[in-house]
């Protein structure tokens, strides 16, 4: 049995926990947009299963890393959650490092899985053998040419996903960590840690119907009974502040819209609130 907010033996916040409750509460409202693409939270739960078991599958453990190594996506924020259901460490992964950077980050986070975009496929070609510690490649198709043979297809993994909620062996905690690192501008990345629970009770702060420090009850679903708001990060997601925002977000049954471009640009901005 998933260990969920609406469980009397859940006694700590974990994102995990929060976002299937909110799956629960309102399963066709919208929880991922870009472009045409519509991601309704019922389908956001089941993709983040289909990964979370893919990652099982793989022989993750407790607290081993995954780097998304992704821009604004859909896939970006279902991976977080897949790690979340199987307790699974999230690390954001800069798009514009150099080979030397990217080995240094997935070494220090050792991360044992990375989700990435095709186009980034040459990238990681060059340098897999200087990072043996990962041992699953989770290719996201953006059109930009085959799925190399090393990698897994990422589509393949979200679509066996169900509505049987994923869980480990291990089950969750709001001791969980959550990794974000920081851009390097005064020497190396540095790999932040969060406790999971002191960030779930850190961002939801900012809601105006915030939760109690411990879980008793059904308070997700209580102020989720509808669709909450919609947010559209212009930050890249490998960044806090559109990352931690759009967590946020969710927590409250919101909508996450990312745009296609993968270069600011305002006009796209302004043509996507217009038309979302």
């Amino acid at each position: 049995m998933p260990n969920t907010p609406e469980s009397p033996h859940s006694s700590q916040w974990n994102f995990a926990d929060a976002w299937e409750a909110v799956a629960t509460s309102v399963p066709d409202a919208h929880a991922l947009e870009q472009g045409d693409r519509v991601i309704t939270w019922r389908e956001f739960d089941r993709r983040a299963n289909g990964l979370a078991a893919t990652l099982l599958a793989a022989g993750v453990t407790h607290q081993d890393k995954v780097s998304q190594y992704l821009y604004n996506c859909p896939e970006y924020l279902e991976s977080i959650f897949a790690c979340f259901k199987v307790g699974l460490v999230p690390v954001n992964t800069n798009y514009r490092y150099t080979d030397d950077e990217l080995v240094y980050l997935w070494d220090n986070s050792d991360s044992v899985a990375v989700v990435f975009h095709g186009t980034f496929a040459d990238t990681i070609a060059r340098i897999r053998h200087r990072v043996p510690k990962v041992v699953t490649w989770l290719w996201v198709d953006d059109g930009s040419g085959p799925r190399p043979e090393w990698a897994v297809r990422y589509e393949d993994a979200a679509a066996r996903g169900d509505d049987a909620r994923v869980t480990a062996p291990w089950g969750r905690s709001g001791d969980d960590l959550f990794f974000i690192y920081t851009g390097g501008t005064t020497g190396m990345p540095k790999g932040v840690m969060w406790r999971q629970e002191d960030l779930f009770l850190t961002l939801d702060a900012t809601n105006k119907k915030r939760l109690p420090p411990k879980p008793e009850g059904g308070e997700i679903s209580g102020r989720t009974a509808q669709a909450g708001p919609r947010n559209m990060p212009s930050a890249p997601l490998m960044h806090g502040t559109a990352l931690f925002n759009s967590m946020s977000n969710l927590m409250v049954a919101g909508c996450i819209v990312t745009m296609t471009g993968r270069k600011f640009d305002p006009v796209e901005l302004l043509d996507t609130v217009q038309h979302k």
